[in-house]
Formats: structure tokens, C-alpha cells, sequence
């Protein structure tokens, strides 16, 4: 089979203003970059248009290296939906640089069924990581200066929170002193960086309505305390307007298409596992404002980013998908049956039969925020009948849909049968009203304490003292009303990452809290994660190229 940048080159795309226009949005709206991207303003939602809507969540069984192709069935779902004649719109994420020359070469689908230009959307796109990057470490020369400029006086601060961040992997910036080389050069002291999903300008970004909600976050953002323990903002230091001003443009919507030209919104790119892993709330809302079906996804497994999708997104945006779609791999589930990862493409029914807890797992939790499941099985070449079979039984069993998506070598084709069903179950047995893990009223420790045992399955959870500390300071605060959004590994449902399938009874050791005041939510540090990866042994950045005028090495 082609290549995914093959197939994407031999795309024919339709001018952006077209797409556009076709599912709605005025010609004189769209703000065009070049002819095949462009920005949406964000005064186009229109909440009554979105109450008619149907919001489809896509998330997966925990994740392996084998990859499980959430975006392809995402994309792929829009994709089947039109072409059974419904008026339907994918809401994605952004990709990070940090991963596309990392680990993954590309994120933005594969086969046929991506969105397109997928150069441009897996590179700078529309330069929103840039502006935020550019916002995040603006607020941090800022602080320095102010830092800097007050450090005879009272003024000074005692702790600073505040560090940079990055949109690359990059491990030898996690922890660095600055400010070397006498005073002209500033003050010494220890920092580091994030990467740039990680970003609290990222999440805020994401969780804004409006420009002016995103001022008023910015300016809530705390950067650390003075010498009195009195909290410091960005609007303590009197910058929250020119921080917006870097991200009045990134805060609109990305418009882009498919390989079948489908409408679909990029926006916003937070990972799941160390941030809230959800596209913009803005985007979302846009496409439910033109699109009778609206597909979105949520990062890594539904541990990880369909809890906070509901937990989070859903409980400050008000929005309550109508289904939400599990995918699963052969590979992925004989993985967590305890097949090692170098056999995962053999046949083995014992390995894949085990590998089921994983899945239910992830079916009873996605069940107990109130919604109706369904699987999507991703086939792959080598997966055999009786394989596909036993998963399909299994499904059956316990009344759950399973579907075969083809749409990565088929396109919308490929998933005409996943599409239809999908309007069976939304028509016939739409998802209840959304119960979710814990109650705004419910103290930080409670409500991370409810995610751990109900979601990860934990026997314990215990709080180091610099948790402990945090802790504290959110009650001093009185930010106790704010939703978790807790960072640990992908690979696991605990915090360790080689702790496959589902574990069960473990203690969850949350190192550190980071307070999120302007995004206003808790991010709770569960293990040895960390907030700025690092690259393999082999980056894929080894393997991109510029040859003859195109691009080589994006996958």
C-alpha cells in the first residue's frame, strides 16, 4: 500500500472557501491561509444550532507502541457518514512538533482517510503552537524582568511556579538554571521547561469561549507568591492584554478537509496524558454549529482522555455526546493479554481472549459517565477471521455494537457500515444525561481520590508531602471547586507504564499538584511522568527530508 503522504499528494483539494461554503459558513467569513487552510471566527457559534447536533466521542483501549488508530477511525467516521448522505464534521487536535520528529512522524490520520494538507497541519500549520509558545514564554521574560527590576526592593517574590516551555522533545530541558553570568544577566535560578501541549496557555486556549473569557484567564494564572504568601497573577504584573494580543488569531478555529473533502476543524493540541487531551471547546462548538454529526476525539485511552473529555470539556462547555466509540486492535489487546509486543502480529487466541479485560474495563467506564458504547475494531492485514470473530462474540455478549472499520485502505467506503450503524444507536439508544466521577463541591484530594479508584481501578492512593503542600495552598486558595486532571503514563491504568492489561489494587502516588488557575483545573502528577519527553533512541526526524520540492518521512 502508498504511503500516507503518497496518498495525501494524490489528493485532489477543493479550495478552502468551498469547503466552507458547503456545509454553511458564509464565503466573506472565512479567513483564508493560502488556498487549502483557513481560520473560522470564533462569532459564528450558534448554541441553538449546537442543541440540534450530534456529538460523537471516539477514544480506545489503553494504548500500546503497536498504535491503535483513534484519528484514522475518527476521520474515517466522518468520512462514512457522508457518504450515506448526512451532513457530518470531524474536530481534531493539532499535531506537536515534539512527537511528528519523535515517535509518531505525523498525526494527522493515515491511509485514506486524513485530513489534508497534511504537511502543513503535522509542520507550523497556522502557527498557533508558535503563538502559544511565543504567549507562555513571553509571560516568563516578563516575570524575570519584574523579578529582575524589584530584586532591592519588597516587591520581590519568594517562590515562582512559572517555568517555559518548548513545542520539542527535548530531556536535557526539564531542569536548568538560568540567569548565569552576573546580574546584567538577570538573577540565577532553577527552572526548566515543558513542552508546549503541556502549556497552561494551551489549555486555557481550549477551554476559553471568547476572546475576552481567554483575558480573563490569562490574567487568573498564578505565576507563584510573594514574600507575605499572597499569590502573584499575570494580572499582578499588568500584562494579561499582551498576552492576547500574541493569541487573538490562534484562539480561531482551524478549517481544513479530508482525502474526501470533508469539512473538518484542527484546533488546539494538549496531550491526554499530561494535560486535558481535548481539541478546543470553541472548534468543537463551530462544527456542531454546521455539521448534523460532529465526530471528535479524545487523546491516548479512555482512561486518560475521555475522563477528562467528560470530567472536564463536557462539564465546563455543557456538551453531552449522543455515543461514544471504543477502538480496539488484535494487536493492542493481545498485548494486554501478556503477548509480547514482537509476536502481537501472530495469531494467539489465549493472548487476545485476556487482552478482553482491557477493553471491558474501558466499556464499564465510558458506561458509568452514562453513555451508550460501541467498538470499532481496526483490521490490519494479518489479523485472521477467527480472531475478528471472537471480539465481535465477545462484544455481542455483553449488548455491545462492534463494527469493522476499513477506512484506512478504504476511505468513506470503508466505514459506510460503521456510519450506519452509528446513526442506528444515536436514533435508537442515544446516550442518557452525563453522570460524572465527582461533584464540583467535592474537595482536589476527593476528587483525584474518585478518578484513581473509579476510573484506574487503584487500591490506594497516597499524596507525597509536596502534594500534601499544594494541597493546602488550593484551599488557601479556595479553588477546591475546580475539576482534576491527572498526568501519568499512557501504557497503564496505573501510573506504571509496564503494568499492562488491567491492573488492579495498586497505590497511585501523586508526586506533585500544579495549580492551573487561569485554565481552572488541578493537574495532579501521578508517578515518573514527565511534562517534557524526550526522543528515542531513533527519532523520526532522521527520516524526514526535502526531496525534489516534496517532503519525505511524514507518515
Amino acid at each position: 500500500m502508498k504511503s500516507d503522504i503518497e496518498i495525501a499528494r494524490e489528493c485532489k483539494l477543493e479550495k478552502i472557501k468551498q469547503i466552507a461554503t458547503g456545509i454553511g459558513i458564509p464565503r466573506e467569513e472565512v479567513l483564508n491561509y493560502g488556498k487549502y487552510i483557513a481560520k473560522i471566527p470564533i462569532e459564528l457559534t450558534n448554541e441553538e444550532e449546537i442543541s440540534k447536533s450530534n456529538l460523537i466521542l471516539v477514544t480506545a483501549i489503553t494504548p500500546t507502541k503497536a498504535g491503535i488508530g483513534k484519528t484514522t477511525v475518527s476521520i474515517g467516521l466522518a468520512l462514512g457518514l457522508n457518504k450515506i448522505g448526512k451532513n457530518a464534521v470531524v474536530a481534531l487536535r493539532e499535531p506537536s512538533l515534539g512527537p511528528c520528529f519523535g515517535m509518531k512522524g505525523g498525526a494527522a490520520g493515515g491511509g485514506y482517510a486524513q485530513v489534508l494538507p497534511m504537511e502543513n497541519i503535522n509542520l507550523h500549520f497556522t502557527g498557533d503552537f508558535h503563538a502559544i509558545t511565543s504567549a507562555h514564554n513571553m509571560i516568563t521574560a516578563l516575570l524575570d524582568n519584574y523579578i529582575y527590576q524589584n530584586r532591592a526592593t519588597k516587591c520581590g517574590l519568594k517562590e515562582i511556579l512559572w517555568k517555559r516551555v518548548l513545542d520539542i522533545n527535548d530531556r536535557g530541558l526539564r531542569r536548568i538554571i538560568s540567569g548565569l553570568g552576573g546580574t546584567t544577566n538577570g538573577i540565577p535560578g532553577e527552572t526548566g521547561f515543558d513542552i508546549t501541549p503541556a502549556s497552561e496557555i494551551m489549555a486555557i486556549l481550549c477551554l476559553a469561549t471568547d476572546l475576552e473569557d481567554l483575558r480573563r484567564r490569562v490574567e487568573n494564572i498564578l505565576l507563584g507568591y510573594n514574600y507575605d504568601g499572597t499569590p502573584f497573577t499575570v494580572k499582578d504584573l499588568g500584562v494579561a492584554g499582551a498576552i492576547t494580543v500574541l493569541l487573538k488569531d490562534a484562539i480561531n478555529p482551524n478549517l481544513v478537509q479530508t482525502t474526501e473533502n470533508t469539512a473538518a476543524f484542527v484546533h488546539g493540541g494538549p496531550f491526554a496524558n499530561i494535560a486535558h487531551g481535548c481539541n478546543s471547546i470553541i472548534a468543537t462548538k463551530l462544527a456542531m454549529t454546521y455539521g448534523d454529526y460532529v465526530v471528535t476525539e479524545a487523546g491516548f485511552g479512555a482512561d486518560l482522555g475521555a475522563e477528562k473529555f467528560f470530567n472536564i470539556k463536557c462539564r465546563k462547555a455543557g456538551l453531552t455526546p449522543k455515543l461514544t466509540i471504543i477502538v480496539a486492535t488484535a494487536q493492542g489487546l493481545k498485548m494486554h493479554g501478556g503477548v509480547a509486543i514482537e509476536d502481537i502480529k501472530k495469531p494467539d487466541t489465549d493472548g487476545l481472549i485476556k487482552g478482553f479485560e482491557n477493553l471491558d474495563k474501558h466499556i464499564a467506564n465510558m458506561q458509568s459517565f452514562g453513555q451508550n458504547v460501541m467498538v470499532a475494531f481496526n483490521r490490519y492485514a494479518f489479523d485472521t477471521d477467527e480472531e475478528v470473530k471472537l471480539i465481535e462474540e465477545h462484544c455481542n455478549k455483553q449488548n455491545i455494537r462492534f463494527v469493522v472499520n476499513n477506512a484506512f485502505i478504504e476511505g468513506g467506503t470503508g466505514a459506510v457500515e460503521l456510519a450506519n450503524v452509528v446513526v442506528d444507536e444515536i436514533e435508537n439508544r442515544p446516550s442518557g444525561e452525563l453522570t460524572l466521577t465527582y461533584d464540583d463541591s467535592d474537595d482536589i484530594k476527593t476528587k483525584i481520590s474518585k478518578v484513581a479508584y473509579k476510573m484506574y481501578g487503584a487500591g490506594s492512593v497516597t499524596f507525597s508531602d509536596k502534594a500534601n503542600k499544594m494541597l493546602k495552598l488550593i484551599s488557601d486558595l479556595d479553588i477546591n471547586n475546580f475539576p482534576v486532571c491527572i498526568a501519568k503514563t499512557q501504557y497503564s491504568f496505573s501510573a506504571n507504564p509496564k503494568a499492562y492489561g488491567v491492573a488492579k489494587g495498586f497505590e497511585l502516588n501523586i508526586n506533585d499538584i500544579v495549580i492551573n488557575k487561569g485554565a481552572e483545573f488541578i493537574v495532579a502528577i501521578a508517578g515518573e511522568i514527565m511534562r517534557m519527553p524526550g526522543l528515542p533512541r531513533v527519532p523520526q526526524a532522521n527520516f524526514i527530508d526535502i526531496v525534489d520540492g516534496h517532503i519525505e518521512g511524514l507518515s
